[in-house]
């Protein structure tokens, strides 16, 4: 894979409950372009409900929709689960990222990748990255886990805080769009 596939990407990733989704809208709002792996994986599942019924059972799919939140709890409960969902997954998520950074790329200007794990995981070349900060406390009034976000905002080249309001965080993203413009 050639860096060149992702020389105007920007990794954006950041904790549960941090406000990546909101961050991404605001984003789409100035015109940017996002890839939002969510999104992607979730478009996947459906496209796949027959390997999922196939591998963990028809109760997890219905009218060809996969019963996400169902799932969900033999996912996150049991390791051998998780792994078999991510090796079908995963796979197919990256070629769809790789397929519309193509696409943006040929615009030539910087657009965002939403990759939840992505130091964790590691798996794209993506040499700018951008966390969505939020103080633990405001994460945990969001009913949320906090996840390592204080390491990512360590090894991340640009950081937003979004620890206040609207306001603010509009304010963040726009000089954030200063820097990388």
């Amino acid at each position: 894979m050639s860096n060149d596939l992702f020389k105007n990407a920007i990794a954006l990733t950041g904790g549960i409950s941090t406000g990546k989704s909101t961050v991404c809208n605001l984003f789409k709002l100035h015109g940017f372009l996002t890839i939002d792996a969510d999104v992607i994986a979730h478009k996947l599942l459906d496209e796949n409900s027959n390997k999922i019924a196939a591998m963990f059972g028809e109760q997890y799919v219905e009218n060809g929709k996969v019963l996400r939140k169902e799932l969900g709890k033999i996912i996150f409960s049991n390791e051998e689960n998780k792994l078999k969902l991510e090796a079908l997954l995963h796979p197919l998520i990256k070629e769809e990222i790789i397929k519309e950074s193509r696409i943006f790329e040929s615009q030539n200007k910087p657009y965002f990748v939403d990759i939840p794990l992505f130091f964790e995981k590691m798996n794209y070349p993506i040499s700018k990255s951008l966390v969505i900060y939020t103080p633990k406390d405001i994460q945990i009034q969001r009913l949320m886990k906090r996840d390592n976000i204080e390491e990512k905002r360590k090894l991340a080249n640009m950081v937003i805080d979004n620890s206040q309001n609207l306001k603010h965080l509009q304010n963040e993203v726009e000089r954030i769009i200063g820097e990388i413009i």
